[in-house]
């Protein structure tokens, strides 16, 4: 799975910490990982504090890391958050677009909010993969 926004500094890096964190503790298997088409120099640090709060292992070694076509060819499913048409389409992926609000620059009850919106989309998510035995 693929979390994609402009900066990845903020909804994707949330996204995938989020998605990480539930599929470890149900102890399921997805790979996710994120990128940016435009990314940051470092991860928000409000991002970092609202997935503390949440009791998510805060992503210390996680950093904004590129959109290329490598990483989109990688994944099932690409969700984007925020990017438009910059993201690139390959055949045979299901892409999901999130209309989540950027969380950068954001009071810090925004930015909760904003992490809450995304966990809501990704319970949707988990509750339409097909269950494995």
């Amino acid at each position: 799975m693929l979390f994609v926004c402009s900066r990845n500094a903020g909804r994707s890096q949330l996204a995938a910490a989020l998605l990480a964190h539930r599929a470890h503790r149900a102890q399921g298997h997805v790979t996710v990982s994120s990128a940016g088409t435009h990314p940051a120099p470092v991860i928000e640090p409000v991002v970092t504090q609202v997935l503390t709060e949440a009791g998510v292992p805060s992503a210390a070694a996680a950093f904004p890391k590129p959109l290329t076509d490598e990483v989109v060819q990688a994944a099932d499913i690409v969700i984007t958050m925020g990017c438009g048409d910059a993201c690139p389409v390959v055949a045979g992926r299901r892409y999901l677009d999130w209309p989540v609000a950027d969380p950068e620059g954001a009071p810090i009850a925004v930015v909760r909010t904003i992490r809450d919106a995304i966990d809501a989309h990704i319970t949707e998510l988990l509750d339409s993969l097909p269950r494995t035995a």
